[in-house]
């Protein structure tokens, strides 16, 4: 032995054992970790979208561009080379309400043309096979010869019956009011139209900006108009009509572009000025569906009566949520893990063994094992008592003899010397498998385990001693 040393058990160095086996029943199922979409990523109808999904158009744009163009450079032109010569001549307060009244069309076009109109969310596939089924059954198609179902419901609204058309693309009945816009490929509830120059559909959620878009662009327009006209009159009192055309050539270009928009403009807010008062939409209008007085019978059971009403009811009304959740994240599904054929096999083999135990008494704690505790029914006591169980003891070979009444545990398993006691299994160096101590068990937990009811089985046969010693020696 080396001086100063514990022998060459002192160099031994040891690893840590890791706990976590590597086996399918023990190993936690590794999910793979995928990036999360929005679900305006992946939505189904022909729209762009913007900025993650806040903002959402027509996939044909390029009137709204166009419309865009014409309002930027005609109101740029007039604060440029108009605006200084009336604040002078005039008062200035037009280039205030100019300003006003260009950031106010700005805004409400924007509001229009990068919001949802109103988009209703398409039926899953688990919902669309459940509402064909329900129309299948409804109709009765299932007996007989092949009959297409008729693809709409009826519902009274105020007294009217209102028929609510089935969407063969996004597999839902519309809402009342509601259309497709084929165009952008949605149903938009309260659909009013699909308006090119502000690049979207107009619809519940954007009607009323769009309203005020047109309404204020109309004043734009004759606003501008009124005082280019006025600009060149000054001009030409002071040097003629032609040389105010040459010393500003912009405003020539303004009244054209203003004199000619003018009246689609104005007639478009008139239009829908009309619409907004009998509370109907461009569609139904455009369809005759109803008709403004009362006492017809196919009268508009939507509005409320009153001119006032039905301004307030769609103006000033609250604007309903977005139905689509276009940020919102996709919801993977989650992954159930499949358990392998090994992993079946080894708990196919730890139960087998589990149940072998709960027949057979097993020292865990301090037990032991004599004549006095345990009786063969029909057959005499072991003699000579189990002094402890070795650990790491290997399986009998299957050639091991049978027992007999005569043979005793001790000339099965070899005896350690006693040194200041008995040395028994502790639940740390033979910990138990599942199932081991089961509530139907006939073993009790006690300072001392004893086997209780044995007197009622038949016999203990030797397989149950063989299972003694396998587990013994795990």
């Amino acid at each position: 032995m080396p001086p100063g040393g514990g022998g060459p058990m002192k160099d031994c160095e040891y690893s840590q054992i890791s706990t976590h086996s590597s086996s399918p029943m023990e190993s936690p199922h590794k999910k793979k970790k995928i990036a999360a979409r929005r679900k305006w990523e992946v939505f189904p109808g022909r729209n762009k979208f913007f900025c993650n999904g806040r903002i959402m158009m027509a996939r044909q744009t390029g009137v709204f561009y166009l419309t865009l163009i014409l309002i930027l450079v005609t109101s740029g032109l007039f604060f440029a080379f108009d605006c200084p010569y009336l604040a002078v001549k005039i008062t200035p307060a037009i280039p205030v309400v100019g300003g006003i009244l260009f950031f106010f069309v700005m805004g409400t076009l924007l509001r229009t043309s990068f919001s949802d109109p109103g988009v209703l969310p398409r039926a899953t596939p688990d919902e669309a096979a459940d509402l064909e089924r329900q129309i299948d059954i409804a109709n009765g198609s299932s007996s007989g010869g092949y009959r297409p179902p008729p693809r709409t419901k009826e519902v009274i609204i105020n007294g009217q019956t209102v028929k609510l058309k089935y969407c063969f693309t996004c597999k839902i009945f519309r809402p009342p009011r509601a259309s497709h816009c084929s165009l952008c490929d949605n149903c938009v509830e309260r659909f009013d139209h699909h308006c090119p120059w502000v690049g979207n559909c107009v619809g519940k959620r954007n009607y009323r900006f769009f309203y005020m878009f047109i309404l204020s662009l109309s004043f734009l327009t004759v606003f501008i108009f009124a005082f280019v006209i006025t600009h060149v009159i000054l001009r030409s009192q002071q040097t003629g009509f032609l040389n105010a055309l040459k010393d500003s050539p912009a405003s020539v270009l303004e009244a054209v572009v203003c004199f000619f928009s003018v009246w689609s403009i104005v007639g478009l807010s008139g239009f829908h000025t009309y619409l907004i008062s009998s509370n109907q939409t461009t569609n139904e209008d455009i369809k005759g569906s109803w008709s403004n007085k009362r006492g017809k019978e196919n009268y508009n059971p939507y509005s409320y009566g009153n001119i006032f009403t039905n301004c307030c009811v769609a103006l000033c009304g609250p604007i309903s949520p977005s139905l689509i959740d276009r940020r919102g994240y996709i919801q993977p599904d989650t992954p159930q893990p499949a358990a392998p054929s090994n992993g079946i096999t080894m708990y196919g083999a730890m139960q087998s063994q589990s149940d072998m135990a709960a027949a057979t008494p097993l020292l865990q704690s301090e037990p032991s094992l004599t004549s006095d505790e345990i009786h063969l029914p029909g057959k005499p006591g072991l003699g000579t008592p189990c002094t402890s169980l070795t650990l790491g003891q290997p399986t009998p070979p299957s050639s091991m003899p049978n027992l007999t009444a005569e043979a005793t545990l001790s000339d099965i398993l070899p005896l350690k010397d006693e040194h200041g006691g008995h040395q028994f299994l502790t639940p740390d160096e033979a910990p138990s498998p599942p199932r081991m101590l089961g509530s139907g068990s006939p073993l009790t937990h006690s300072r001392t385990m004893h086997v209780l009811g044995l007197a009622s089985q038949d016999s203990l046969h030797e397989d149950s001693v063989r299972g003694l010693v396998k587990l013994s020696s795990v």
